[in-house]
């Protein structure tokens, strides 16, 4: 990585969804949606500096994802357009979110991009305003510039903040590319799921029970086409209500000690990446926007 003096650094934390229902589909093809997104303390780290020449430029190589299609990138280009900002910016990402795993990374880096280069270039736009830019980057982009829990609905733009009791969660990644694309596409998903209220997670939750009403309805066909995802989520069930994050492949089980996260990580098939987190009430950077 190139020398990062004079740069700063920013975080992008991971996210899990604690479910994921599929009530519907649009007239446009876009899925409608309920889920809850829980912010987790497991970061990427941006180091970014504002520059005068108006370029975007990325300095460090991230497999599989060229400069041009990064969606730090993206984000930026889509501020300097959304402004008319002539400055530009030279960054580099440390990554440590799996990639491809359903845990939001790219997502979250192309929001704190947002955040940090509002900041960074003074452009004070309101946090709505970045979130409005955020949703045509991806439908993740937003829930990371809210930068809190939220309780999500429409193709996942609609936030509200839920309270979430704090947990810890063992999270496994198997060694598999799971297409979001695809798993959306699958004539096997159900679409259908009756739409239900805070109210009745938040019931769920102070109850300490993780409710049948809240799955992942992704979770079959993606199991079914992956048997490694399938094979994870079996392993991780023995501790508790293990779930599939977004599309997958990255599998969850929340427990109340990092003690007992820690020991269960211990024990992970080898096969597997893992990692324990502890759930956030805050983005770290929410202070950035208004």
């Amino acid at each position: 990585m190139a020398c990062m003096q004079n740069f700063q650094s920013f975080l992008a934390p991971a996210k899990i969804n604690l479910f994921l229902h599929i009530t519907g589909r649009r007239a446009d093809g876009y899925h409608t949606l309920q889920s809850v997104f829980q912010l987790l303390d497991y970061y990427d780290t941006i180091y970014l500096k504002p520059t005068k020449t108006g370029e975007i430029k990325r300095l460090n190589e991230i497999n599989n994802v060229p400069a041009s299609q990064d969606l730090c990138a993206l984000a930026a280009s889509a501020l300097q357009q959304a402004t008319g900002c002539k400055l530009g910016v030279e960054y580099s990402i440390e990554k440590h979110i799996p990639m491809g795993g359903g845990l939001g990374g790219g997502s979250s880096d192309a929001a704190t991009m947002l955040l940090a280069l509002n900041h960074a270039w003074q452009l004070n736009l309101s946090r709505e305003q970045l979130m409005q830019i955020g949703l045509t980057l991806g439908a993740d982009v937003p829930v990371f510039v809210f930068g809190q829990n939220a309780w999500a609905e429409g193709v996942g733009e609609q936030l509200t903040k839920i309270e979430i009791p704090p947990q810890y969660y063992v999270i496994l990644t198997p060694p598999v590319h799971v297409s979001t694309a695809q798993v959306f596409a699958s004539s096997r998903l159900t679409r259908d799921t009756k739409p239900l209220k805070i109210a009745d997670f938040s019931r769920a939750q102070n109850l300490g029970a993780h409710s049948n009403s809240f799955r992942n309805d992704l979770e079959a066909v993606v199991c079914e086409e992956f048997p490694a995802v399938a094979s994870a989520l079996q392993w991780l069930s023995q501790f508790g209500s293990a779930r599939m994050s977004g599309s997958g492949a990255s599998v969850f089980v929340a427990v109340n000690s990092q003690q007992q996260a820690d020991a269960i990580l211990a024990q992970k098939p080898a096969n597997v990446a893992g990692f324990v987190a502890k759930g956030l009430n805050k983005h770290p950077l929410f202070e950035l926007a208004k």
